[in-house]
């Protein structure tokens, strides 16, 4: 259920514009206490790692793997093959093998336990591993030879998985593609074996997902253009290839979690249902916006009608990542969680497919192994599983700041040279507590920010707003409601409640 809005810079020319973001950036670094760099001894052993990597017996550089990622991408987790089987499909998925190069202890170990995870944002990273791991000798770069974690997954005609398998292969990616590239050839007809295919099975998954309940948040990228003294922020849709994509790792991540709960050893990526509270706060939020939400109408389903291209439903996928708030792992031994569940995929599920990028997903993919193998989980990840839930709970607060920081210092930087402008806008979200401060989305450009207003504001109401004021330096803007502009919304819960409405909620909850 990916959730993240991520900033990437789609263009980026040099001038007062970019010298401002990489000064922003650097401040939000230092803030943070973060960095892309790394100390001399976890470079050093990085280095000497990637000149001796542990690498398999298994040999199926045969298979004409290909990778699908953003344009530009160097950290390569994946790489896939697909192939008719019967009626239905074999998919092989490969995973880079960090603990080929990742001894336990060693000092880029201690590091990544350290850091969590990668942490991303305009025009820079700041990685996990080094970048001689993660961008070079580990990463599925295309005509190279790499150590990974070979997935072979069966898939029936329905598009369900029936068998699953993963061992330590070789393997051979034959070519890195972008998403608009694999989309372009997909649609031109020219595409090879493994993207027609997945073509079919993408489908096949998303209806699963549908059937069984779940549902997947379409949030867009959000890409920067930053040229002379100027700033520029739009939002790119997802492709159809993306959404194909991600449902091979999420069928990973489910078999990855049936091995893990059989053998009753593990790491899963757990999220509790939703509060009533909180899907009757997204009706009412629908309701404000215009947006029909019909009693029947599931959750999952709901989402599913939302077109991120249109302002209002844009910011209704935003108001939807409060039922992610709870998100989080589960690590276990013996016992099995009593919350083993993600109730946003409606599936016991597990993080395998980023080991680059995510810390747990190298000690997961572990225990994987061994239980394919008939073997004992490696003593340090058993002694590493109970800690992995603090870390990472950790590491994903200081990328959520990242994230937030990041956004306000490009919106900021959008409006900075607009201070007295006018603007569209509609009130997304309005705090329980002082109802004259609430959240609102300017349509064009594209930003949201939080408004104070000298008066209660209507959740859903179209407003204009005036912008005070705009600091790149504080990555901050001041906005004051233009008076006697707002019109339509709904000013408290219970002009908006009704039967109806509960009924759909609680429906929602159990979906």
């Amino acid at each position: 259920m990916p959730s993240s809005r991520v900033v990437r810079v789609r263009s980026l020319h040099e001038g007062v514009a970019a010298a401002s973001l990489r000064a922003g950036i650097e401040r939000i670094r230092a803030e943070l206490g973060v960095s892309p760099e790394f100390p001399p001894e976890v470079e050093s052993a990085a280095r000497a790692s990637a000149a001796a990597p542990m690498l398999p017996a298994l040999d199926r550089t045969d298979l004409a793997m290909l990778t699908i990622d953003p344009p530009g991408s160097r950290d390569l987790d994946q790489a896939l093959h697909i192939a008719r089987a019967g009626d239905g499909y074999l998919v092989h998925y490969a995973i880079a093998d960090v603990a080929a190069f990742v001894r336990p202890g060693d000092p880029v170990d201690v590091e990544a336990r350290r850091r969590g995870e990668t942490l991303y944002g305009a025009d820079a990273a700041v990685p996990l591993h080094p970048r001689v791991l993660s961008e070079d000798a580990a990463s599925l770069l295309p005509d190279r030879v790499r150590p990974a974690l070979l997935w072979t997954i069966r898939v029936d005609a329905d598009g369900e998985g029936t068998d699953v398998l993963v061992e330590r292969a070789l393997v051979r990616s034959r070519a890195q593609l972008s998403y608009a590239e694999a989309q372009e050839q997909i649609d031109a007809g020219t595409a090879p074996e493994s993207l027609r295919l997945l073509a079919e099975l993408g489908p096949l998954r998303l209806a699963r997902e549908a059937a069984r309940g779940g549902v997947s948040l379409p949030l867009p990228d959000q890409e920067i253009s930053v040229d002379g003294e100027h700033w520029r922020l739009t939002f790119r849709r997802q492709l159809p290839v993306e959404e194909w994509n991600a449902q091979l790792s999420l069928l990973t991540g489910f078999a990855a979690a049936t091995l893990m709960l059989h053998a009753q050893v593990g790491l899963l990526r757990t999220l509790p249902p939703p509060a009533r509270r909180d899907v009757l706060r997204l009706h009412r939020t629908a309701h404000a916006l215009g947006i029909s939400w019909p009693a029947e109408l599931l959750y999952p389903d709901f989402v599913r009608t939302l077109d991120p291209a249109r302002p209002h439903h844009a910011a209704m996928v935003v108001a939807c990542t409060r039922l992610l708030r709870g998100s989080g792992y589960a690590a276990f031994d013996g016992e099995l969680p009593a919350q083993a569940q993600h109730a946003g995929l409606a599936s016991e599920y597990a993080h395998v497919t980023a080991p680059l990028r995510r810390l747990g997903d190298r000690f997961a993919g572990e225990v994987c192994l061994a239980v394919c193998a008939g073997e004992p989980v490696p003593d340090w990840v058993r002694e590493a599983l109970p800690t992995l839930p603090g870390v990472l709970r950790d590491s994903a607060r200081v990328a959520g700041a990242h994230e937030r920081a990041v956004l306000s210092l490009v919106e900021a930087g959008i409006l900075h040279e607009r201070v007295g402008e006018e603007f569209a806008a509609v009130v997304v979200d309005v705090d329980d507590e002082d109802p004259r401060r609430g959240e609102i989305t300017i349509e064009e450009p594209a930003v949201e920010a939080t408004l104070r207003a000298e008066e209660d504001l209507a959740l859903g109401a179209e407003v204009r707003v005036r912008l005070v004021s705009a600091s790149v330096e504080e990555r901050r803007i001041e906005l004051a409601l233009v008076p006697g502009t707002a019109t339509g919304g709904a000013r408290s819960a219970g002009e908006q409640g009704g039967a109806g409405e509960q009924a759909s909620a609680a429906g929602g909850d159990a979906g």
